[in-house]
């Protein structure tokens, strides 16, 4: 069976050069000119911005620019991240409602596919699934003029930590409601058994990286700072594409590689190291096969 047609967003930390993730400054020393050139010439066809860049980028550009840019280049699978306290409340809430705005309102602007989001980072006890419920209908709601999905991930360094908690929370939030499902999260938080548990119809974002065998320290410096291409670390990448393909999906696939090694890396250079190292892991992948989460021996 032929392998289906795959298309490739770099998600934000991907080309971001050397800034990460709750840093001094989330802003990417490299333009999103340049970033849209180097992602082009490589072969993707979507870019991930973060808020803290999408304000830079609108200083530098101007929002028309900005669509130019993307479109000149070729990248139609956009997404705006990411939310993380939308669940909370008081200053931290009308923070975190301000940035949705914000992002929904320059998502539609660049006609964004995804807006991603995340919650209970570092938080203990079971999650409010009931507040987290209405949360997250609400913002379904305020995205779907924009034609934007929301997509949450489930992470194992929070309290919203697996799969089966992700279907309850997008469940009945509306259909621009789904879950962005990350290898790294599936794999650090032992959720390979729940992956075909996951109504397609939910799964409205993937995306790929790989890791080593054994926690590089904690679990959120293994994330951001030893994330490792694919297919030159431990997780079974192309089994993962496989049962994903299995499931039904056929949209693109984002990489996200949070890495220190690729923070210093020439712009250009990791995009096309990272484009084609992902694209490997599909060549031979037919739609049918034997199905594997399992880490390589």
């Amino acid at each position: 069976m032929e392998t289906p047609n795959i298309e490739l967003i770099a998600s934000y930390w991907t080309l971001a050069g050397n800034v990460r993730p709750g840093g001094v400054t989330e802003v990417s020393p490299h333009s999103l000119k340049d970033r849209a050139e180097a992602a082009a010439m490589a072969g993707w066809k979507g870019l991930g911005i973060v808020h803290a860049d999408v304000l830079a980028s609108i200083d530098r550009y101007g929002v028309p620019t900005i669509r130019s840019i993307l479109n000149d280049n070729g990248l139609i699978h956009n997404e705006v991240e990411v939310l993380t306290k939308w669940h909370r409340d008081g200053d931290k809430l009308n923070d975190s409602n301000r940035m949705r705005d914000e992002l929904l309102e320059f998502g539609g602007e660049i006609g964004a596919r995804n807006l991603k989001v995340t919650a209970g980072l570092f938080e203990e006890g079971p999650p409010d699934m009931a507040k987290f419920r209405d949360r997250f209908a609400d913002m379904c709601a305020r995205a779907a003029p924009y034609g934007i999905n929301v997509v949450v991930e489930f992470l194992p360094f929070s309290s919203f930590n697996t799969i089966d908690l992700a279907i309850e929370l997008v469940s009945g939030s509306g259909p621009n409601g789904g879950i962005c499902m990350d290898i790294w999260h599936v794999a650090r938080g032992d959720q390979h058994g729940h992956v075909k548990s996951i109504p397609i119809e939910l799964l409205k974002a993937v995306e790929l990286n790989d890791a080593d065998a054994v926690v590089v320290g904690t679990l959120l410096n293994d994330s951001t700072n030893h994330r490792r291409l694919c297919g030159e670390g431990d997780i079974d990448v192309r089994g993962f594409a496989r049962e994903v393909i299995e499931l039904g999906y056929d949209g693109p696939w984002g990489v996200e590689i949070i890495s220190e090694e690729l923070r210093n890396m020439p712009l250009r250079q990791a995009a096309e190291r990272v484009f084609q190292t992902t694209m490997g892991q599909f060549q031979g992948v037919p739609i049918s096969g034997r199905p594997s989460l399992e880490r390589q021996a």
